[in-house]
C-alpha cells in the first residue's frame, strides 16, 4: 500500500501539512481548474497542482484528496496552509514539473501495487 508518506520519501517530496501520513493513495490527478478538479479528482488521489490559494484546500477536502502535491516549486499561500491544518488535508511540494512528477507518482504507485 502506498501511503502519503510513503510517497513522500520515495519521491523526496517536501513536507508541507502532513495530518494523514497513513492516508492510501489510490490514484493520481492532475488539475489547476478547481472546479473541474472537484467533479473528475477521486477519494484517494494524489492530485498534482500549481494553484496555491486557500480555495486549494477546500477543493481537496470535498474530493477527499489523500493528497495534494504541489508541482514546480509552488508553496501555498498562507490562508490555504491554515485551511489544511484545519481541515487535515495532507500536502507535499517538489521542484518538478507537473508531466515529470506525474510520471514519478504513477511509477511509484505501480511498484506498490506489485508489491501488494
Amino acid at each position: 500500500m502506498l501511503t502519503v508518506e510513503k510517497l513522500a520519501e520515495k519521491l523526496g517530496l517536501a513536507v508541507i501539512e502532513l495530518p494523514e501520513p497513513d492516508r492510501e493513495i489510490t490514484g493520481g490527478y492532475a488539475g489547476d481548474l478547481l472546479s473541474w478538479v472537484m467533479g473528475r479528482a477521486r477519494m484517494g488521489d494524489a492530485w498534482v497542482t500549481i494553484m496555491s490559494n486557500m480555495n486549494v484546500s477546500a477543493v481537496a477536502q470535498l474530493a477527499d484528496v489523500a493528497c495534494v502535491v504541489f508541482a514546480e516549486g509552488v508553496v501555498p499561500d498562507k490562508e490555504a496552509l491554515d485551511r489544511a491544518r484545519m481541515h487535515g488535508v495532507n500536502m507535499l511540494g517538489s521542484g518538478k514539473g507537473i508531466f515529470e512528477l506525474c510520471a514519478d507518482i504513477a511509477s511509484a504507485m505501480a511498484e506498490y501495487a506489485e508489491r501488494d
